[in-house]
């Protein structure tokens, strides 16, 4: 893996893609900044060889308009705040002013291009865009995870022109790392906890991953087309009714691989999709018409607890149940709990996806795992097995 440590950037300028895609508030001030802090020792690295850095990233979906909503201007005294160091911006990506300012940056300086979706040709993997990108740099970094899974001219495509100099980021070797921990260097029993609503969005990682596990848990609105498959009364929960034969092969795949799959045994159910729903507990088999699983039950954190604890690398992408409701959190907690008692008993514990990195900011267990993963459809895709854009174009 050809990262920065692989290079002296010292007079030299390192045109570095990040993923500054942070979330704000009505009056656009940063409201969480864990994307600029992730990228922070890249760009710590490259000032210290005596480089300077272009920072280019994409913000929102502006769809090729010059919109000031989704101007990086906003979020210059977030970066500054953050890297504790004067950043100077540049109005535009391309033009007069962009060819201005990166040619007159000097060693230990950092330079912010305008949001690079402003220009359609971003997003359309345009070749001349990338081309006219690449010149104001000697070097090129993607440290940029989250978007590494996009065909983008940024991500993608400018990478060929830089043959020697391009290079991976800090961030996205850790992030490379980890996922490979899971898939294929973790040290044994490995377990991985799937969670969330649908079977279908989750398919081509059960089959990726089986291989390499020991251990399967299942939990979630997806939990109930397995057990629906299996015989149980479901009553109103979650079902995709066309995917029971497909819950079934899992089943027969999992265990001609060897790999134990947990079921969730019984859940907390409810008379409607509402916090304030009355709710009780029951066996998840036998659940009553007009009611619906919302969360596991206690006999179903004791049971996850127990594989969790006997498990030394720990991937965890999925709630195991509505966690948004107050009233239905109580099993994602547990999870949450297993997960980090483990860790801090020596496993390696991986989280990923969007709703799984949510609960785990918002309940805060960031750092009571090993790694929180910053990108959401990236890190699916590579557990899917498939080999990102963004990281094939800095590996050719």
């Amino acid at each position: 893996m050809k990262t920065i440590e692989d290079f002296n950037f010292k007079d030299k300028k390192a045109l570095v893609r990040v993923d500054f895609n942070v979330p704000q508030s009505a009056d656009l001030k940063v409201t969480d900044n864990s994307r600029i802090q992730a990228v922070k020792p890249t760009i710590e690295k490259i000032l210290k060889d005596g480089g300077s850095v272009i920072l280019m990233t994409h913000l929102g979906r502006p769809q090729g308009k010059h919109l000031d909503e989704f101007s990086l201007k906003n979020i210059v005294p977030e970066i500054e705040q953050v890297l504790g160091a004067p950043v100077k911006f540049c109005p535009d990506c391309m033009g007069e002013d962009a060819t201005k300012m990166t040619g007159n940056l000097k060693p230990g300086e950092i330079l912010l291009l305008e949001n690079l979706r402003f220009y359609e040709e971003e997003e359309k993997g345009d070749s001349q865009f990338a081309e006219k990108l690449a010149k104001y740099a000697d070097a090129y970094v993607n440290d940029a995870f989250g978007t590494a899974h996009r065909e983008h001219a940024s991500t993608a495509v400018i990478a060929k022109y830089f043959p020697s100099t391009k290079f991976f980021g800090l961030l996205m070797a850790k992030e490379l790392e980890a996922i490979n921990k899971v898939l294929g260097s973790g040290e044994k029993p490995v377990t991985a906890i799937l969670g969330g609503s649908k079977v279908s969005t989750k398919i081509t990682i059960i089959e990726n991953i089986l291989p390499a596990v020991d251990n399967l848990i299942i939990g979630g609105g997806m939990a109930f087309t397995f057990i629906k498959a299996l015989g149980g009364k479901i009553g109103k929960s979650l079902l995709e009714e066309d995917k029971m034969g497909l819950a079934l092969e899992i089943i027969e795949k999992a265990k001609a691989q060897n790999v134990k799959l947990y079921l969730p045994v019984d859940a907390i159910i409810a008379d409607e999709f509402s916090n304030d729903a009355e709710r009780k507990e029951e066996e998840i088999y036998d659940i009553p018409d007009g009611w619906m699983g919302m969360d596991v039950g206690k006999k179903t954190q004791e049971l996850f607890n127990d594989v969790i604890m006997n498990s030394r690398t720990i991937l965890w992408n999925g709630p195991v149940g509505v966690f948004e409701m107050p009233n239905f959190s109580a099993g994602t907690i547990a999870l949450g709990d297993s997960i980090a008692e483990a860790t801090k008993l020596g496993a390696f514990s991986l989280v990923g996806g969007g709703d799984s990195v949510a609960f785990v900011k918002h309940f805060g267990y960031e750092n009571k795992v090993s790694y929180v993963s910053t990108g959401g459809g990236a890190m699916l895709e590579s557990l899917e097995g498939k080999e990102l854009p963004g990281i094939a174009a800095i590996n050719s």
